[in-house]
Order: C-alpha cells, then sequence, then structure tokens
C-alpha cells in the first residue's frame, strides 16, 4: 500500500507583523480545506525590525521612525484593521504601547514546538499574536511571554530561566537570516517543499491549491 510524502510547508513571519497575523489565520483555513492532504508546517522566524533594541522602544518612536508619524501610520493601519475584521480578527493599533524586538518570541516558538508535551508552536505564536494585536499587550516584558507559554501548556519556572539566558537566540537568528539570504524580504512567506515561494497572505483557496498541486507533484517524483 502506497504511502503520501507529507509536503512540508514553512511558514516564515513575524508576531509583530500584522499581515502574518491575517496570513496565519488564512492558511489555517486552507488547511482546512485539503484535511486529505498529509502538510508537516514549521513555523520559521523573520525580525520585521531588526534595528529594534532587545529591550524595545516606545510605540510613537517607532511608528515615526518607520512611516514619518504616528498619523501616517493610522492612514495605512485602517486598511489593514479592516482586512483583520473581515478573518474574524481583532487588530487595536491604539493599545499598542510598546514595540518589541522579537527575538524572545521568536525562542518561545522555537522551544514550543520541542516541548516535551508536543508541538505547541502554531498555539503560542496565535497566543503571543492575539496578545500584541488584539490586547496591545507589551512582548518586551518576560513575564508576559512566560505567561502566554503557560497558557498553551508549556511551564513557566522553566521558561523563565531559558528566557533569562542567550539560549538559542544564534539558532533563531540563524534561520531569519537564512530567510533572508534566500531572498524573503516580505511576510508571511509560505515555502512549499522548500523549493516554491508565495509571498503576502494569500487567500485560503489559492494556498489550498498550492498544496494540492505541490503534494501530488512531490508524490509523482517519490513514486517514478
Amino acid at each position: 500500500m502506497s504511502t503520501i510524502k507529507p509536503l512540508t510547508l514553512d511558514i516564515v513571519s513575524d508576531v509583530v507583523c500584522p499581515w502574518c497575523y491575517i496570513g496565519k489565520h488564512r492558511v489555517e483555513n486552507a488547511l482546512a480545506l485539503v484535511q486529505d492532504v498529509p502538510v508537516e508546517v514549521h513555523w520559521r522566524p523573520f525580525f520585521l525590525n531588526p534595528w529594534i533594541p532587545r529591550d524595545g522602544i516606545s510605540r510613537e518612536d517607532y511608528l515615526t521612525a518607520k512611516f514619518g508619524s504616528v498619523e501616517a501610520y493610522d492612514r495605512i493601519a485602517s486598511r489593514v484593521v479592516e482586512a483583520a475584521s473581515a478573518e474574524g480578527l481583532v487588530y487595536r493599533p491604539d493599545l499598542v504601547n510598546r514595540q518589541p524586538n522579537t527575538v524572545d518570541c521568536h525562542r518561545l516558538i522555537y522551544w514550543a514546538g520541542r516541548d516535551p508535551s508536543g508541538d505547541k508552536s502554531a498555539a503560542v505564536k496565535q497566543r503571543l499574536m492575539e496578545l500584541y494585536f488584539r490586547d496591545g499587550g507589551d512582548l518586551t516584558d518576560r513575564e508576559v511571554l512566560v505567561q502566554a507559554a503557560a497558557d498553551c501548556g508549556m511551564d513557566a519556572a522553566t521558561l523563565r530561566q531559558r528566557l533569562a539566558t542567550d539560549e538559542d537566540v544564534d539558532i533563531v537568528t540563524a534561520q531569519a537570516q537564512e530567510a533572508s539570504d534566500k531572498g524573503i524580504s516580505g511576510v508571511p512567506t509560505y515555502v512549499f517543499a522548500g523549493k516554491y515561494a508565495v509571498s503576502g497572505a494569500q487567500a485560503p483557496e489559492q494556498l489550498a491549491r498550492a498544496i494540492r498541486q505541490v503534494s501530488a507533484e512531490i508524490n509523482a517524483v517519490a513514486t517514478n
């Protein structure tokens, strides 16, 4: 009896990227459309703002540096807020007071994917995004990160100790750099079978179609 080879789907994104927030919801809807296709999802790090210091900066300073002014971003944000709402998501940019460096967020997601009780990376990523976009949570606060992971079933005491060190900073930094070296500059980017990359928060139907096509291709190769 033949076995279908799982399709590897690497999703390169950042937890403070609003289109990644929307894109995560859309790709999960896409996966629901192709439940007969085995897919292995890996959440890969990307640093949308690598210049931000590890302890973060004020949201006002960030928006001024990147967009020219808070008002300039407000005009841009309205379209993203509407797009999120259409997906049943909440984005409240007015609640965000601090812009984080996301190295620690990505460490947490990396560890979640290797949790002894099972892969919790998608759940932790979702929780961090909800905290940031919906609740205006301060992702520079390690206790906020610890609680987010604990909400997903990870051990708080262990994570508190690990976050106080530089454990695996080199790994998530190298992974983010690898994405950049491969030409990924916009996120979310979906990489199918390590061969085909699609950027942007694509519609679920388009992603589902890509999953089916690439899965069929790799399994045709595998049987020849």
